[in-house]
């Protein structure tokens, strides 16, 4: 529902308050759940009415939605059943026992069953925690003041316990002024007119008593359609409805025209363009009008451009509006308005690109990382920070045998090929391109330089126009649209299609997948200025409307996903940009300020839910997306394209922009001019001497375009064509001597101990809260301990530092997470534990059941799956926290749903214990493995085994009887880690392909444990002997050696203290900890001097990635120093 729905609502609750509807508010405020009247909810609890409370918290959440909600549940139901064992009711209290309360049951089973005891007692006050039970009535003032606490700290409540402040009577008020505006467009109104109905417009009578013609066809006024508007969708329209559920936000967009015709003061809106031929053949109002629909809430269009200028100040004005008084009506002004300093005006980079923008596209994550394709289909990839373009490639069919015969004699006919869109995946490990000529490409990308060839499709006769990455059914694929009037859909893992919408009459110009309310769907625009919306059922498009400009027009939705943009330009060059009402297919608003004739197509985009930007007159123009006034215009120190390429990364600090000399600037707030200094900082290590005098292969901060080095991707000699010249001081980079960077010393790297309120044997399991700002280990006498870093002068943001100590966290109550363990020995138990998303419970088991505990009260909330078997691996589902993959001794892997206390599913495909699960989101399959060293994979729709391997083990190597074997996945989510004591190995999943292996000496010391940092660009590993390893994950070569004396103390250097488990913190790349087989936990981070855990190991064979090949197990042996 529509802002101005909600409003709407809230108006009426008003009316029907002051009109004493009293049951009717309270009905409305539950049904619609926009308000939650606490006074309303105290009246019924003071009074015992259980039903109709449970009843209006359901307009606001369900038992399970939080743990909020869940505790004002059962603190209602607990009443309800005290209530009922005090009058001595035990049928009552039973039935409520099992209807009620059973369901808490399966958090806290042992709560269910003392609440069940108090059956047996005469009176509950016996049972000591009910000994103060008072009467009924201070029971209830008591529970109240815990349920509004409850409530208030409820994230679903928030926004809904206050009512909007407003004037009295508001929706009188606001009827008055529309029927004072009826009148007053009265071709003959008469003083002090007696209006008798709502129903139908106002008119006064004409002397002769006929009725005078309604504003729309007054021939006074014109015809007056609306400016840029859509004709309405008749019989005789290309749109036939379908059987198909029709979501809510294109409900608007996808009905037909109703039988009973348009009022006539929603007829059309007032506008300051001229009627279109079109619309002339298509009046929303007909002359004959006499009906009459009250205007919905959604239709602000309508409510804001009828108004001449100057009735109110309450409601924004409109956008197409005549500039026309009344008597008595001032003016309307335009407010001025100076350039907010949280847009990017300042430019920060200008880079050299080589040959002219057509598109570009910030990485999601690493959000200084600019994707650019140009009109001569080259690909760039920069850093902006440092200014340095770490990939340039050409365009070039990769097969050319599969390509059709077409697109081979258009390649003939004109080789030149240019980039229409370049564009990231939602998480940054693939990017597409979309080319001028059928050709769209995928590219998958593991950081730095390593770009791979991930799919190539014939996918269009003529261009490709567009392309966009979507996920519908929690598949990852991405659309794309094309001259041959298509617009196609594509497993973005397989290169499958999946769907082809056809209905357009004129090429497909762009494409904006999006979805709300669970409903995924496409909009498309042509260029014949048709908009069309598709939803993934191949059941036709559920729209036929018309584009301002009705020529070149892009789609885009606010960040937050609730309101819809679209910026056109026309044959003659007049450029718009509206926004939308989608629930009525409407324009809602016009934006004023664009050049009369626009030099070009105006291409535009989005920021922070606030701002739009065009490029339009060799300038940047900005709107607040409330006003339809120019907010500021920014030239960028001259030199900009008449409509310059714009693109704003995820945070709106930088703004990218095409100029002249295909050169490209890069526009920064004072927010993105500190992400780039902070970047530009940490690139300057070429700079600097290295650790030990390491020498490093220096690399120029900016190179001429021309002249650009790039190796040969994954071996591939393919690769090699697509490069520029290579310049000499790249193609001499091996004249310069790579050595490992050795951390001997403690004064060589930023270590700390965090400190120990007890004394523990062993650290089993360590990870980082998910927020960054602590660290949770289980030690091996089941006991969980929590260290947090606070928020003060010297680390304002409270994360993780090995710069400060932390605090070992424990709550009031002094109460422990301890694990269930069982009589055997709890050193022979294996502990595993997994954290929720938002680092709220946590879910460990140590040889015993289940537990899973409160994170902020260190409570058990509940313990399941008792043993035997026994637990050994836990991994919540990526997309619900309901599922777990349980791994356990006796080889089976147990698909469990919390909610309903059920095992789903047992996998079975192991032969030893599980000792590793890892999910992919993009794959959606369960990766495992276990003690045996096999791997499996396993598909998440129906948990069938798809394939399994064997792990390669190391020639001469052998290993333990129950060795572990760990699984991680990239964050590409395509290819993941091996851990194994024997080696460190990265697999594709797809084809469960070993595409590098690093293997450990039979002479040195085996892996205890290892992991991928945050952005999988390092893997950090932990050795038998203490030593700490840094490898370049691309291509599992060695880059920094942590020995340990750099952080243990001279009395342990001889002992066999080391670390059993290694974590990565969530948002620091170079940040790791490790927890110790003496109970003690280290975190590390480099010097921040140098800022990276040493430096990268040059390119292998000219290859900065082997990856995507299958080496010879051992192939890396080479790159191992000795130990």
């Amino acid at each position: 529902m529509s802002s101005l729905s909600r409003e709407l609502v809230f108006l009426i609750l008003q009316f029907l308050d002051e009109e004493k509807f009293k049951e009717t508010v309270h009905k409305l405020e539950q049904e619609s759940g926009f308000f939650f009247n606490m006074k309303y909810f105290e009246d019924e609890v003071h009074s015992g009415n259980w039903d109709e409370v449970e009843k209006y918290l359901s307009g606001f959440t369900k038992v399970d939605d939080n743990r909020y909600s869940m505790k004002i549940f059962f603190e209602i139901r607990k009443q309800k059943y005290l209530e009922a064992l005090d009058k001595h009711d035990r049928p009552k209290a039973v039935e409520i026992l099992v209807k009620d309360l059973r369901v808490f049951s399966t958090f806290n089973e042992e709560l269910f069953k003392e609440i069940t005891q108090l059956l047996t007692l005469e009176n509950f006050r016996e049972n000591e925690q009910l000994s103060k039970y008072g009467d009924t009535k201070s029971a209830r003032s008591i529970m109240l003041v815990e349920l509004k606490k409850l409530i208030e700290a409820n994230p679903l409540f928030r926004d809904k316990l206050q009512f909007p402040t407003l004037r009295n009577s508001r929706l009188r008020t606001l009827i008055n002024q529309s029927l004072n505006w009826q009148h007053q467009l009265c071709k003959n109104p008469r003083p002090n007119p007696d209006i008798k109905t709502l129903f139908v417009d106002h008119s006064c009578r004409l002397p002769n008593d006929a009725r005078a013609p309604s504003p729309v066809n007054n021939p006074l006024l014109g015809s007056l359609p609306k400016a840029g508007g859509f004709p309405p969708l008749g019989a005789h329209g290309p749109f036939q409805p379908t059987p198909s559920q029709v979501p809510t936000p294109l409900a608007g967009w996808m009905s037909s025209s109703s039988s009973v015709p348009h009022p006539a003061v929603s007829g059309g809106a007032i506008a300051l363009g001229s009627p279109s031929i079109q619309a002339l053949k298509h009046p929303r109002t007909p002359p004959s009008n006499s009906a009459v629909d009250y205007p919905s809430g959604d239709s602000d269009h309508v409510s804001k451009r009828t108004r001449p200028m100057g009735i109110s100040d309450e409601v924004n004005l409109g956008v197409n509006m005549l500039p026309m008084t009344f008597p008595g009506q001032a003016h309307g002004h335009t407010q001025a308005f100076k350039a907010p300093d949280d847009l990017p005006k300042t430019v920060a980079r200008t880079l050299s690109q080589g040959s002219s923008p057509m598109s570009m596209d910030f990485h999601p994550i690493k959000q200084t990382l600019l994707l650019v394709g140009t009109n001569v289909g080259d690909i760039g990839l920069w850093e902006v920070g440092s200014r340095e373009r770490l990939v340039q490639k050409s365009f070039k069919v990769w097969d050319l045998s599969k390509c059709s015969m077409p697109l081979q004699a258009a390649l003939v006919k004109e080789p030149v090929v240019s980039v229409n869109r370049v564009i990231w995946s939602p998480d940054g490990s693939l990017f597409g391109v979309a080319y001028s000529r059928h050709i769209v490409q995928l590219y998958s990308y593991h950081g730095g330089e390593d770009m791979r060839q991930h799919l190539e499709i014939d996918a269009h006769v003529g261009g490709v126009n567009d392309i966009a990455f979507s996920t519908p059914n929690k598949q990852l694929c991405f659309t794309t649209c094309g001259d041959d009037k298509t617009i196609k859909v594509w497993d973005a893992a397989t290169g499958v299609k999946r769907h082809t919408f056809e209905g357009h009459e004129a090429p497909v110009y762009s494409i904006c997948p999006h979805y709300k309310e669970n409903i995924q769907f496409i909009f498309s625009t042509a260029l014949d200025g048709k908009i069309k919306a598709w939803l993934y059922d191949n059941m036709g498009s559920r729209v036929d409307y018309e584009a301002p400009g009705r020529w070149c027009t892009t789609m885009a939705y606010s960040a937050d996903g609730t309101r819809l943009f679209s910026c056109g330009t026309s044959k003659d060059g007049d450029s718009y940009i509206v926004e939308w009402n989608e629930s009525e297919g409407a324009v809602k608003r016009t934006y004023q300020g664009f050049h009369k004739r626009s030099l070009g197509v105006v291409q535009f985009d989005t920021t922070k839910n606030r701002y739009l930007a065009a490029g339009d007159d060799f300038s940047i123009k900005f709107w607040d997306m409330d006003n339809v006034q120019l907010l500021t215009a920014i030239d960028a120190d001259g030199g900009l394209q008449a409509s310059p390429r714009i693109r704003f990364n995820k945070e709106g600090s930088l703004l990218a922009v095409s100029a002249n000399d295909n050169m490209i600037k890069v526009m920064a707030n004072t927010d993105g001019l500190r992400l780039l200094h902070t970047v530009d900082n940490l690139s300057s290590e070429s700079s600097k001497p290295a650790i030990n005098n390491v020498a490093v292969a220096e690399r120029a901060a900016e190179r001429p375009a021309s002249v650009i080095s790039i190796p040969g991707m994954n071996g591939d000699s393919r690769n090699m064509v697509d490069v520029k010249p290579v310049i000499t001081e790249e193609s001499n980079d091996k004249s310069k001597i790579w050595k490992l960077t050795e951390v001997g010393e403690p004064s060589q790297c930023r270590s700390l101990r965090l400190p120990e309120n007890m004394r523990v044997t062993k650290i089993s399991r360590l990870i980082f809260t998910n927020s960054g700002n602590a660290i949770l280990a289980l030690a091996s006498n089941a006991i969980h301990l929590l260290w947090k870093w606070q928020r003060n002068d010297r680390n304002a943001t409270g994360k993780a530092t090995a710069s400060l100590p932390p605090q070992q966290w424990q709550p009031a109550s002094g109460i422990l997470m301890t694990n269930d363990v069982t009589e055997t020995n709890s050193e022979e138990a294996v502990p595993c534990f997994a954290l929720s998303k938002n680092d709220s419970y946590v879910m460990s088991a140590s040889g015993g059941k289940i537990s899973l505990f409160n994170m902020m009260t260190f409570k058990t909330m509940a313990t399941f799956m008792p043993p035997p078997p026994a637990a050994t691996f836990l991994a919540f589902h990526p997309q619900d926290n309901n599922i777990i993959a349980i791994g356990m001794d006796d080889s089976t892997i147990q698909i469990y749903n919390v909610r309903v206390d059920e095992v789903k599913s047992k996998l079975k495909g192991h032969s030893k214990r599980i000792t590793g699960l890892a999910f992919s989101n993009v794959l959606n399959v369960l990766v495992s493995s276990g003690a045996d060293a096999q791997l499996c994979v396993w598909n998440t729709d129906g948990w069938e085994k798809q394939r399994s391997k064997v792990l390669q083990v190391p020639q001469g190597r052998s290993t333990g009887a129950l060795s572990d074997t760990r699984v991680q996945f990239h964050q590409d989510q395509v290819h993941f880690l091996v851990v194994h004591e024997t080696q460190l190995a990265i697999y594709e999943t797809t084809k469960l392909e070993c595409m590098k292996q690093w293997p450990v000496r039979e002479s040195s010391a085996p892996i205890t444990h290892a992991t991928f940092s945050c952005d999988s660009q390092l893997i950090y590993a932990s050795f038998m002997d203490a030593t700490i390893c840094v490898f370049t994950s691309a291509n599992l070569r060695l880059r920094c050696r942590v020995s340990p004396s750099a952080y243990l103390p001279a009395s342990l250097s001889n002992s066999n203290v080391h670390p059993l488990v290694i974590a990565a913190h969530p948002q620091e790349s170079n940040m790791f900890a490790v927890g110790l087989s003496d109970g003690g936990v280290h975190i590390f981070e480099p010097l921040e001097s140098e800022g990276k855990w040493g430096v990268a190991p040059p390119a292998e064979n000219g290859s900065s990635s082997a990856l995507a090949s299958t080496p010879s197990v051992g192939a890396s042996a080479s790159d191992q120093p000795q130990r």
